[in-house]
C-alpha cells in the first residue's frame, strides 16, 4: 500500500487534533510510513475484540500487527530472555503493579508523543513517558440488592467494619488487582493503618479469598456473602450474557462506587509501552496513538465493558447506567509500585 498526501490527509482528518499534534513533533516521518511497516505486539489482553482495533490500525496505515498473545508475567520473562534481539515493539499488559514489573526489569523506552501527552490523563500515564493507560477498570463494592442497603455502604475502609461480619467475598492478596487496590491506601493512611483495615477486613470474610471476580459475583448471588470488591466489567458480561443463569446472577447484583466523599474509587488500568529493543519504534509510538484515538477507545469500551481513557468516548450502555463516579486520582505509577509493600502487609494481616 503506497501513501499518497491524499491518504495522509484523510487519515489525520479522522484522528484528529491527536494525530496533527504528532505529526508536529515528527512522528509521522518517512520511516514510519515507508519502511516501518510492522507492529509487533506482546499482549497480556485475552479479549479477542481487540483485534478490530489492530485491523483498523493497519487499514489506516499499511502497518501489519503481529500478536503475540500470553500471560503478562511469562510475556515480560520472554522479552528479558530475548535480550536486545528482542522481535517486540510494544508490550500491553493488564495493571498497573504488571507494568510496574516491566517497568523495573528495564523493558520500556521513554515515548515523546504530544497525542499520548494530550489523550492520557497525567494519573494514567508514567511520569516519564515510560508506558500510557489505556483503559480504566473500576474497583468497587457489588452487593446483593435483597440484602444490603446501599445506604450503608460509604468507603473501601467502612468494609473492616465489624457490622460486615462474616459477609465480605474478594480475590486471595497475590492477586495483582487486590495489591493494587492496598497499594493505593498507603499514601493516604500510612502502613500500619493499611494494615489495621486489611486485619479488619480479613476478619469480615465470608469464606476464605478464592477464585476471580466473577466466582465472587456469582457467590453473592449464591449467599455465600453479601459484599464483594470486584471489577464493574465482570459484571457487566454477566449481564450481557447469552446464558439467562448469568443474567439472572447479574440481575441480582448492585454496583456501589466507594469513597464519593472523599478521594473517589479506585481505578486501574491496562496499558503499554514501547520496548527499548523495539526495531520497530516509530511504528510502535503511531500504533500506541492509535489505540487511544476515539474509535479505538470507544471499541474498547463498548465490546469488554471497560471505561474509556479518552475524555468524551462513550461506554457501553450497561456500564452507563450505573451512572458517574468520581475516580481517585492518585498516579497509577504510585499504586503499582506498591504491590512488594502491599503483598508484605496482606500477609501479615492474615490476608491470603
Amino acid at each position: 500500500m503506497t501513501w499518497t498526501t491524499v491518504s495522509r490527509r484523510r487519515f489525520l482528518t479522522h484522528v484528529g487534533v491527536m494525530g496533527a499534534a504528532a505529526a508536529t513533533t515528527g512522528l509521522f516521518s518517512e520511516r514510519a510510513w515507508g519502511r516501518d511497516r510492522v507492529v509487533n505486539l506482546y499482549s497480556g489482553r485475552h479479549y479477542g475484540t481487540d483485534q478490530k482495533i489492530y485491523d483498523s490500525f493497519t487499514a489506516k496505515t499499511g502497518i501489519k500487527v503481529n500478536l503475540v498473545e500470553g500471560s503478562s508475567d511469562a510475556l515480560v520473562e520472554r522479552i528479558i530472555a530475548e535480550g536486545a534481539n528482542s522481535p517486540a515493539d510494544v508490550l500491553i499488559t493488564v495493571d498497573a503493579g504488571r507494568l510496574w514489573r516491566a517497568e523495573q526489569a528495564g523493558l520500556f523506552a521513554p515515548t515523546q508523543s504530544a497525542a499520548l501527552q494530550q489523550g492520557v490523563p497525567e494519573y494514567l500515564r508514567h511520569p516519564d513517558g515510560l508506558w500510557f493507560g489505556l483503559t480504566k477498570r473500576a474497583r468497587v463494592i457489588m452487593y446483593h440488592k435483597d440484602r444490603v442497603n446501599p445506604a450503608e455502604l460509604s468507603t473501601y475502609e467502612d468494609l473492616a467494619n465489624p457490622k460486615w461480619r462474616g459477609k465480605v467475598l474478594t480475590r486471595s492478596s497475590t492477586n495483582v488487582y487486590s495489591q493494587s487496590l492496598v497499594g493505593s491506601m498507603i499514601p493516604v493512611h500510612g502502613e500500619a493503618k493499611v494494615e489495621e483495615w486489611c486485619r479488619g477486613l480479613v476478619a469480615n470474610f465470608a469464606r476464605p479469598p478464592q477464585g476471580g471476580d466473577t466466582d465472587q459475583i456469582r457467590a453473592v448471588a449464591a449467599g455465600a456473602g453479601d459484599l464483594a470488591i470486584a471489577n464493574t466489567y465482570y459484571l457487566a458480561r454477566l449481564l450481557k450474557s447469552q446464558n439467562p443463569q448469568d443474567r439472572e446472577i447479574g440481575r441480582q447484583i448492585g454496583v456501589f462506587f466507594p469513597n464519593q466523599q472523599d478521594r473517589g474509587t479506585h481505578v486501574n488500568i491496562s496499558g503499554g509501552g514501547v520496548l527499548k529493543h523495539a526495531p520497530n519504534r516509530e511504528a510502535a509510538t503511531l500504533f500506541l496513538e492509535h489505540l487511544i484515538s476515539p474509535e479505538s477507545q470507544e471499541i474498547f469500551a463498548k465490546s469488554n465493558n471497560e471505561y474509556p481513557v479518552l475524555a468524551g468516548v462513550s461506554t457501553d450502555f450497561v456500564v452507563l447506567s450505573w451512572g458517574d463516579f468520581k475516580e481517585d486520582t492518585i498516579n497509577a505509577a504510585v499504586f503499582g509500585a506498591n504491590n512488594p509493600l502491599a503483598l508484605q502487609i496482606t500477609d501479615r494481616a492474615g490476608w491470603k
